[in-house]
């Protein structure tokens, strides 16, 4: 294919990036699901791979995603030319037993990478066989040539329910009223999932709910796995990461699945899901409506003020109208709601990244419909840097000011539009991320903090002489 046809093809919403090298990828490979397990309180994972993958998918995920840095302690075979040659099963053997020895876990979870997967090591006999002899350990294939880090984090998660959560001794499960799990943001891919998970987490018991958030320091670690099969609903806050993880839990479980693909942000937004959720498990209703009512007043109190700015600025500082957006689809779909529904601006190109799967696109595309009454996204599947920047850069313009919310590659592409840039996903090199959200309704409002501060700098630095104004 040559250049021309590969813009031409990128053209048009709904495109999806056929195989081959891509620029500026925005995932990691299946191994990369690491750092889903590292997310995991009292978790380790093991990796039966070659030397330096374990560390460069880690370093990548974290460190240009925010610097959000980390516990990396992990155990690695670093296989090699003999390996290859005659398998590499003895020293994962080897490895497991030397882990034990100097690396207190609750649960160990063995990956395997690329070069086992080629010469055909029999990775599950050998964990086992350590399985046998009660060792709480479980294994996944996360072959970095079978998916990204994405597919990988599901195919790990199934790996710890399956082999971990549903081999606990005692008697079956009992469900317990008013516990639920959550299935959400991809650990460490994006840079705001821990102060993410937090701000759900909290909104949830706001309403009078126990939360297995699973992931991050808002979790109990594994006590919350373990608590898994007792829960009596699975919320899935994505447009499709974690909805085949729910549907095996209804399917061996009997829970019922509440799938929300768009996370909440803001009062709107964030209401409407807790009075979803309330229902879906018979929360005390005037419980779910005090908390809403607490939180509202203060977020509208706050939002009054941000009205003050947002209505009386317009003509010192350039306050966009169109958001354009390139990130995976979760937050893609969050923030245009918000923007879109909440604050009135046009939707402009939005490319999602993260390369899903082609079962799902017809329904992620399908979420992106009515951001607000009559208005409709169109959602460009490119995982490619290069097509991305170009959907940006050739959409036409007319009597619009554009803000671009994205990654540190982005930053081309802003410029060439004279947009704002907003770092919100992966790589994410210009923000330090420890505890920030952008969901819910504390989130909403670091949200408008983050985004209007960008929108003035920019003004102030292109007009100085608006300042003092």
């Amino acid at each position: 294919m040559n250049l021309q046809s590969r813009l031409d093809d990128s053209a048009s919403p709904g495109f999806s990036a056929s195989a081959g090298p891509i620029e500026q990828v925005r995932y990691g490979c299946a191994l990369g699901a690491l750092a889903s397990v590292i997310a995991i309180e009292g978790a380790i994972p093991i990796t039966h791979c070659g030397p330096g993958c374990a560390q460069k998918q880690f370093h990548a995920l974290s460190g240009v995603s925010g610097y959000q840095g980390g516990e990396f302690h992990v155990p690695s075979t670093n296989i090699g030319n003999k390996e290859v040659i005659f398998g590499g099963a003895d020293r994962l053997d080897e490895l497991i037993g030397s882990t034990l020895k100097v690396m207190e876990a609750e649960l160990y979870v063995v990956q395997s990478g690329c070069v086992p997967g080629l010469v055909g090591d029999d990775v599950g006999n050998v964990v086992q066989g350590w399985q046998r002899r009660d060792v709480p350990i479980v294994f996944a294939e996360t072959l970095g040539y079978r998916g990204t880090n994405f597919t990988g984090h599901e195919t790990v998660v199934r790996a710890i329910l399956d082999q971990y959560v549903a081999t606990q001794p005692g008697p079956a499960p009992e469900t317990r009223k008013g516990l639920v799990n959550v299935w959400s943001l991809l650990p460490y891919q994006n840079p705001f999932w821990r102060g993410d998970l937090a701000e759900i987490r909290r909104i949830l018991e706001g309403i009078g709910l126990t939360v297995n958030i699973l992931f991050g320091p808002a979790s109990e670690g594994l006590a919350e796995w373990r608590a898994i099969p007792s829960a009596e609903l699975n919320i899935v806050l994505s447009p499709w990461l974690g909805l085949s993880i729910a549907r095996r839990l209804q399917e061996v479980y009997g829970q019922p699945v509440l799938h929300e693909p768009a996370i909440p942000i803001g009062a709107r937004a964030t209401a409407a899901f807790l009075r979803k959720v309330g229902e879906a498990v018979g929360a005390d209703p005037e419980r779910v409506e005090r908390f809403i009512g607490r939180e509202e007043r203060s977020y509208y109190h706050y939002l009054r003020d941000f009205a003050h700015f947002y209505a009386g600025c317009t003509s010192q500082y350039r306050l966009p109208s169109e958001i354009n957006i390139v990130s995976e689809s979760a937050y893609a779909l969050a923030l245009a709601k918000f923007f879109v529904g909440d604050l009135g601006l046009n939707p402009g190109v939005i490319v999602l990244t993260e390369n899903p799967p082609e079962s799902e696109r017809a329904a992620i595309a399908q979420a992106f419909r009515d951001l607000a009454p009559g208005v409709d996204g169109a959602p460009a599947f490119e995982p490619d840097g290069f097509r991305a920047r170009k959907l940006i850069t050739r959409k036409a313009r007319v009597g619009e000011y554009p803000i671009l919310f994205g990654s540190t590659w982005e930053a081309a592409a802003a410029g060439a539009i004279g947009a704002p840039l907003v770092e919100i996903s992966y790589p994410a090199t210009d923000e330090v991320v420890l505890a920030r959200s952008y969901v819910g309704y504390r989130g909403a409002l670091q949200l408008l903090e983050r985004t209007y501060t960008t929108v003035v700098r920019q003004s102030t630095e292109e007009n100085p002489e608006t300042a003092f104004s």
